[in-house]
């Protein structure tokens, strides 16, 4: 088939689907003819296999010659019903991946049958695979036109060497905004949430510019507030930015909604606070240059009446009349809102609009802080875990996207706990890393004083926000109320440098805080729960209800106890050893031989140990524990290696078989308690019972002088404990976690024993 002047084309820059302007029908294919190649330049595989789809009668066909591809991008959205669709089905996310055969790059569309390599990790940037079957979707509409798809893969390893300087064959996937293959949508979605903004539709260059108020009438919110049903126009409204929730997307298969996003702002004038809603296409276009603190003035926006079910935020100033029956409503038309943020210099006293109040906590005041109280957290991160996820659903593909961290502020030994879900700031949630200072708002108190040890920690809430650098002009840096609470932090500083200090003495690394990794091939399926950081008193470990870890309940009873642990020698230099321990009971001596399944998940990979954070790795350090992106991005100069970087978990972890009841199956499982001799504490862990309860070790108490047990002895009397528990019937709940790429853990996170056995 040749060019439209019925030449071939020559060059690999014009060869193969050429979009000028790409089409949608109704079926959501975009066009694109279909080109043979010249004879010039290099042979492209992609080239060949389109014109091997051309010549075959088949819709699919399996390539003449298989050669690996690198994957260069993963992008995921959601596809529409069709057409021909009478009855609603459920979300459909669909992956479009990008890949490279060393002369072109295509984006190809991925068959949904393959989206499990997606959700597995097994299909990720970086990797190299081979495509064995394609298929080509045509515009029934246009003649020629039509996309790419793979229908079958085998994935392999991470490639060495990739090369973006490749050329897109099909000129209109270099487009800007990049737009899906398939469907109406206009943008892609972030790939492991629906809460961040992805891609290059989200706007950030909305600047504040002064305005000539002497023709613009203002109204009150009180004023509106009483008047707003008898009105058809609305003056304009002159507020600030108190709370900005994270994104909603709201986007469903049978809606037709281009950009179907909406948040929420808080804000207020001298008269009251109220929520305004900001709907669909206005959220790329003004989410993120609208930040909390700032001055806005509204016009042409509507007014309805309040979502009866939706809770506000508590206000900044208990003074403030909370407003609480109508809502404001900016939209991209019906009418157009028109945004304009007023600089700061040209607020006038005069307007009284409120100041920002930020509760700012110290981790000694947490402690007598009562359940579900709101308050802001400035200090030190100490520890940072990695990414997981839990389903909104279930038999759904949304999820939510979390952390755990700790914050230090030097106020106490303990450090703040916090679950941070996403804010919609992926630009900070994925950038975190150990001993930078860090400011998270709007968080909420969970505890539970009733059960042993209490639980205590901070969780996001829908308007929390989080800063991590570039605190100087931050919303919270004017408030005057406030402004020697940030100083906790430096105190924190102080801390940190004085067990750094101590620690160097030792031949410690100076770097002492941790963080726990997960290696690039982690999927955000499954994962495991928080490991406690370093100074972590023992803290039952909260678990959301949703999650999507599978926590298996196995009756049975504990028969061997393994302990191995890798221990890295005090001196740089010296290697590494070995320490094990164990205990056998004598009813699995006798049983072991004789059972009809033995399932073997005690091994612990590397990317599931904690490590200690060097502040020079921190950029190799945060792609180890964040999740997989959706774009290859080329590493900086070699990167070292994840064993190169000392355990934070100096009792290593304990290998565990739990033989069933009927003692017909057994099940090996992996127990990591965490210890740090440098906290004692009044409450002792004394029995393996109550160690697995809490998931913690504690050495005996000591007085004086006394030098404290190391790692080495405290694991002895973990594995002495075992025996307590030989014949003993216990209840255990187990984590299954799935670290992608064929790769599964099973950690004990608790065992019961039962007071009634029969």
């Amino acid at each position: 088939m040749s060019g439209e002047s019925g030449q071939p084309e020559a060059g690999p820059s014009h060869a193969g689907l050429d979009w000028p302007n790409p089409e949608r029908n109704r079926a959501g294919v975009p066009g694109g003819v279909i080109r043979r190649a010249g004879s010039q330049g290099p042979r492209s595989w992609i080239q060949k296999v389109l014109e091997q789809i051309m010549d075959s009668p088949r819709q699919c066909v399996t390539p003449s010659e298989v050669v690996p591809v690198t994957v260069l991008a993963v992008q995921r959205y959601l596809l529409e019903d069709e057409p021909r669709d009478t009855v609603p089905k459920p979300p459909l996310y669909c992956y479009d991946v990008t890949i490279s055969d060393g002369v072109y790059q295509e984006k190809c569309y991925l068959d949904p049958s393959l989206n499990s390599l997606v959700y597995q990790n097994i299909l990720k940037v970086g990797i190299q695979m081979r495509i064995s079957r394609v298929s080509c979707l045509y515009n029934e509409k246009r003649i020629g036109q039509g996309i790419l798809c793979i229908d079958n893969v085998h994935c392999g390893e991470t490639s060495d060497s990739i090369s973006l300087e490749t050329p897109f064959r099909n000129r209109a996937h270099q487009e800007k905004p990049e737009r899906p293959l398939r469907g109406g949508k206009s943008h892609y979605l972030a790939l492991w949430n629906n809460e961040d903004p992805y891609g290059d539709i989200w706007l950030t260059d909305k600047q504040p510019e002064e305005h000539n108020f002497s023709d613009t009438k203002i109204i009150s919110l009180s004023h509106l507030e009483m008047t707003w049903t008898n009105r058809r126009n609305f003056p304009a409204l002159l507020v600030r930015i108190l709370h900005k929730s994270k994104l909603r997307y709201y986007g469903k298969p049978d809606k037709k909604m281009i950009e179907p996003y909406q948040t929420f702002l808080e804000v207020a004038d001298s008269s009251g606070t109220v929520s305004v809603i900001m709907w669909n296409a206005l959220c790329p276009e003004w989410y993120k240059s609208l930040r909390v603190g700032l001055v806005l003035l509204l016009q042409d926006y509507s007014v309805k009446k309040s979502y009866p079910f939706r809770i506000q935020p508590v206000p900044v100033d208990p003074q403030i009349k909370l407003i609480s029956t109508m809502e404001i409503c900016l939209n991209l038309r019906d009418p157009p809102t028109n945004i304009i943020i007023i600089p700061e210099k040209q607020v006038k006293p005069e307007w009284r609009l409120p100041k920002l109040n930020h509760r700012f906590t110290t981790r000694s005041e947490l402690d007598d802080m009562p359940e579900n109280c709101i308050c802001d957290v400035i200090g030190l991160l100490v520890f940072v875990g990695r990414v997981q996820r839990s389903k909104k659903k279930e038999n759904r593909e949304d999820f939510w996207s979390y952390r755990w961290i700790h914050i230090a502020d030097g106020t106490s030994e303990q450090p703040f706990i916090v679950e941070l879900f996403s804010t919609s700031q992926p630009e900070i949630f994925e950038n975190i890393y150990p001993m930078a200072y860090f400011v998270c708002t709007q968080l909420k108190v969970v505890r539970n004083d009733n059960q042993v040890p209490k639980l205590l920690y901070l969780t996001t809430t829908n308007e929390s926000g989080v800063f991590i650098t570039g605190h100087r002009g931050q919303p919270y840096t004017y408030d005057a109320k406030n402004a020697n609470r940030p100083s906790t932090s430096q105190a924190a500083r102080v801390e940190i440098q004085e067990r750094n200090g101590k620690r160097h003495q030792d031949d410690e690394p100076v770097n002492s805080q941790y963080f726990q990794t997960t290696s690039t091939n982690l999927s955000l399926s499954n994962k495991i729960r928080i490991l406690q950081g370093p100074h972590a008193n023992p803290v039952a470990v909260p678990q959301p209800g949703a999650s999507v870890q599978t926590k298996g309940i196995k009756p049975g009873m504990p028969s061997i106890f393994n302990r191995r642990a890798n221990i890295n020698a005090n001196l740089q230099g010296k290697a590494r050893k070995t320490i094990s321990d164990r205990w056998e009971s004598q009813l699995w001596r006798e049983k072991k031989f004789g059972l009809i399944d033995h399932l073997h998940y005690s091994r612990v990979y590397p990317e599931s140990i904690p490590r200690k954070f060097m502040f020079e790795h921190r950029k190799f350090l945060s792609d180890q524990y964040n999740s997989q992106p959706a774009k290859y991005v080329p590493p900086e100069g070699r990167p070292p290696k994840l064993d190169d970087f000392k355990s934070a978990r100096s009792l290593g972890h304990f290998e565990v078989t739990i033989l069933g009841l009927n003692h017909e199956i057994a099940i090996d499982v992996a127990f990591l308690p965490m210890y740090c001799p440098e906290d004692i504490r009044t409450s002792q862990i004394d029995t393996l019972l109550t160690s697995m309860n809490y998931s913690c070790a504690y050495p005996q108490d000591t007085t004086g002088n006394d030098r404290l047990p190391g790692p080495r002895a405290v694991a002895g009397d973990i594995i002495k404990a075992a025996t307590e528990l030989d014949r003993v019937h216990i209840v255990g709940i187990l984590d299954i976690c799935n670290l992608g790429n064929n790769k599964v853990e099973v950690y004990l996170h608790k065992i019961y024993s039962p007071e009634n056995t029969s």
